[in-house]
């Protein structure tokens, strides 16, 4: 018997988003090359899972993100959609939106304390 594979495209009725879409990315990457640019970020990485999707940005090579940028796939409240979390894993800040999120925090101030 023959394995079938079915490609759909566009389907109104299947909503679920489990990963960024293409405009959340792009704002990500712009505030990840800016960083980059300056010097403050050198790497990230993506961290996948049933209850959210999380860009992780690494100051250096070390095994902890010092800044992670999270969506949340299933939020009890819209404002809980997206949020960052600093290198303890407190929540900076929350938002429903992703561009208005990374707009309010200010990048400059935030520093890795050894």
């Amino acid at each position: 018997m023959r394995n079938r594979f079915k490609l759909i495209i566009n389907n109104k009725f299947l909503k679920k988003e489990n990963f960024f879409v293409k405009k959340e990315l792009r704002i990500i990457l712009n505030l990840y090359a800016k960083k980059v640019s300056s010097g403050d970020w050198k790497d990230y990485g993506l961290t996948i899972n049933k209850r959210e999707i999380t860009f992780d940005i690494y100051q250096r090579a070390s095994e902890k993100p010092v800044i992670r940028i999270s969506k949340n796939l299933n939020p009890k409240n819209k404002s809980e959609k997206f949020y960052i979390l600093d290198a303890n894993g407190n929540i900076i800040n929350k938002s429903e939106n992703l561009s208005v999120l990374i707009n309010r925090i200010e990048w400059t101030g935030l520093k890795l304390v050894k």
